[in-house]
């Protein structure tokens, strides 16, 4: 028994291991790889048996199919998916010809360079200003009509009452300066009311179109001439 003793208080005495069995771990990269080409191969073989399934039992109904094994459900599908591969680079590829370095690549998919997509202020930005700038050709062609002369007040006849109607629908006109002939030195001639806010377009005798506050506006019409 006491040969024995030492024996079982071995056992019974807890122990540190010092051993154990080697670890390799994917990165987080690699896992997600692997976990998506898993799941595209078992999506694969589903599809083929579901293939293979659903053209032999329309064989039943048509003797003149030939029976449709593993193998060629397997080449069937792979052939299909090339086929679909096909049309859809076709499809971005006539997309990038079309519009050229507009699209950059986010994760799986592709969308519009934001740049190249102008905001909604901008939008109405250039509108404002293509509205003033077809006042600017009715103006000038009242002008060559009236000795260089401009119109002596936006009630005048001559000129369509739509043209000097701001942007917006809202019926208000331009603020209109008179006494001024084309191509003097360069002074407001008219310019947008207050719906606009501190920064308005603003046309001059010289037929340049700009931004200004309002501040450097009035400056103007008291100096007689452009900021």
């Amino acid at each position: 028994m006491s040969s024995r003793l030492p024996f079982v208080l071995l056992l019974l005495t807890p122990a540190v291991a010092l051993a154990g069995m080697p670890s390799f771990l994917l990165t987080e990269v690699a896992s997600q790889r692997f976990q998506a080409i898993s799941f595209f191969l078992v999506l694969f073989l589903l599809v083929t048996l579901a293939v293979r399934a659903l053209w032999n039992r329309l064989g039943r109904d048509v003797p003149r199919l030939p029976k449709l094994g593993f193998g060629s459900a397997l080449a069937l599908v792979f052939l299909w998916g090339l086929g679909f591969q096909l049309v859809l680079s076709m499809i971005a590829g006539g997309r990038e010809l079309m519009t050229p370095g507009a699209w950059q690549k986010k994760g799986a998919t592709y969308e519009l360079k934001e740049s190249e997509l102008p905001s909604e202020k901008e939008l109405v930005l250039q509108a404002r200003r293509q509205r003033l700038e077809e006042l600017r050709v009715a103006l000038w062609a009242y002008a060559a009509a009236h000795g260089n002369e401009f119109p002596p007040s936006d009630l005048a006849p001559g000129i369509p009452e739509e043209r000097w109607r701001v942007v917006g629908g809202s019926g208000l006109h331009y603020v209109y300066v008179s006494g001024y002939k084309a191509d003097a030195p360069a002074a407001p001639l008219a310019y947008e009311p207050g719906l606009f806010g501190r920064e308005r377009w603003v046309l001059f005798t010289d037929g340049d179109i700009r931004q200004l506050p309002i501040g450097s506006i009035h400056e103007a019409l008291a100096g007689g001439a452009a900021p």
